[in-house]
């Protein structure tokens, strides 16, 4: 598959009165077409603000991208300029914010709030627009879609606000739909139905998908490849099946052990991860997992270990698990 989306480096901070905070440290990544990409990580690793740095959605100042490349069909949109960027939002990616009823207007019915990018981005007319609305509550399946274009958000549960708030990502049919943590709010029926809303929306619409979450569990039945990330890094990126299979970072171990079982194969007691992450208002000189891992030996304290290649799609940040060294049941430091 082509590559619809190549970053490089991407680097973000916040200035703030306590001093710099290092929220994003040099993530690369790709995107494919057609792809789902799973980034996943605990709060405060950087996967939202990744996310939102590439759109240039962060506020500036006490946010600044540092540095960084993030090439989208041949641009570079790091570098565009305020209404580039906001063409590029509307009408070419697509973003699900975590909160549907913070993220719709409470002040506007549903109709006018997705006509409004198609109006802007698509130069539709109101009519035109107005169709094209009542299409993609459809689509998404709203019941009774007709009757619910001039209702307001508050009349809505959640899973269909979030579904109104995909509605409103697709409407100008962008290439990627990135989706920030869309079914935390839900309960597991409706995440269910959402993750397969969006299943079936990439396989009809062709469009890439990008789902960022902390559970590693939703991830299993959607994503093709997962980006791991802990403290502003990528510790681990590989194939969904590889990455359950064989992971090669401790913080990978750990998502992994905190997933409960249903084949009857699980422990009496879910694992945990002890300790909490590092302060990112201190620049990272050794592995930021080291405090919290296990398997940390006097190297880890050292240097910050790049992502190591384990097999072509595989890499993992680690000096003991990562690469193509012993399995971990044979390093684990006490």
């Amino acid at each position: 598959m082509a590559r619809l989306l190549e970053v490089r480096d991407l680097t973000t901070c916040f200035h703030t009165p306590e001093g710099v905070v290092h929220a994003v440290n040099g993530v690369s990544f790709d995107l494919a077409e057609g792809e789902t990409l799973g980034i996943v990580g605990e709060s405060g690793s950087g996967k939202t603000v990744s996310m939102l740095s590439l759109l240039r959605l962060i506020p500036e100042p006490p946010g600044r991208i540092v540095r960084g490349q993030a090439l989208f069909q041949g641009k570079d949109l790091l570098k565009l300029d305020r209404e580039a960027i906001q063409k590029m939002r509307g009408s070419q990616v697509g973003f699900v914010f975590q909160d549907p009823m913070t993220s719709l207007n409470p002040l506007m019915r549903i109709g006018e709030q997705l006509s409004e990018p198609m109006l802007k981005h698509l130069r539709l007319t109101p009519r035109q627009a107005r169709n094209r609305s009542l299409e993609l509550l459809k689509l998404v399946g709203i019941p009774g879609a007709a009757h619910r274009l001039d209702d307001y958000p508050h009349q809505f549960s959640g899973g269909m606000r979030q579904r109104v708030m995909i509605a409103m990502a697709l409407s100008c049919e962008p290439k990627i739909l990135i989706a920030d943590e869309p079914t935390t709010a839900l309960d597991v029926t409706i995440q269910a139905q959402v993750v397969a809303l969006v299943k079936d929306l990439r396989r009809r619409l062709g469009m890439a998908v990008i789902w960022i979450t902390h559970d590693l569990g939703v991830l299993a039945g959607l994503a093709h490849r997962v980006v791991v990330m802990y403290a502003g890094s990528i510790v681990e990126q590989a194939p969904v099946r590889q990455l359950y299979k064989d992971p090669r970072h401790p913080y990978t171990l750990g998502l992994l052990g905190a997933l409960p079982r249903v084949d009857g194969q699980h422990a009496e007691r879910l694992a945990n991860i002890a300790g909490r992450p590092p302060d990112l208002l201190k620049p990272i000189i050794h592995c930021p997992f080291a405090p919290r891992c296990r398997f940390a030996i006097a190297r880890c304290w050292e240097t910050n270990p790049a992502l190591l290649p384990v097999s072509d799609a595989h890499q993992s940040a680690c000096w003991v698990l990562g690469g193509t060294g012993e399995p971990f049941g044979e390093t684990q430091v006490d």
